[in-house]
């Protein structure tokens, strides 16, 4: 079964990029350019995992995460934060928040597709 992955990222550029990236990985992809997209697409959706942005408009990736947390049909969502937000405090407060990963732009490609299946495999979370 293929997996459903959300892309929840304002910025076009990289929400095309990811969303090529992980379209060529084989995962059903859906996107969402504001937080409270993400979280529409999110509830309609049901994907097993968010690539999740955390300065959008709308709402931030850190209120997404926690309405995702708070919600009992989507508390199994997978979260890997993607933010240039990197000093110690933002992946605490992401991970605080119930993100499951939480990963600085700019990142490798090639670490955030290893990251992506270990966690739909089930592997190692964190960041």
């Amino acid at each position: 079964m293929t997996s459903k992955v959300l892309i929840a990222d304002d910025e076009p550029n990289i929400l095309i990029s990811l969303e090529y990236l992980m379209k060529r990985e084989g995962y059903e992809v859906h996107v969402a350019r504001d937080g409270v997209e993400a979280l529409d697409v999110l509830r309609r959706e049901r994907p097993r995992l968010v690539l999740l942005d955390v300065m959008m408009p709308g709402k931030s990736g850190f209120e997404v995460c926690q309405e995702l947390r708070a919600d009992e049909a989507l508390q199994g969502t997978l979260v890997l934060m993607l933010t240039a937000k990197g000093r110690d405090t933002d992946v605490a407060k992401g991970l605080a928040m119930g993100a499951d990963a939480y990963m600085t732009k700019p990142f490798s490609t090639k670490e955030l597709v290893q990251k992506v299946r270990d966690m739909l495999a089930g592997g190692a979370a964190g960041a």
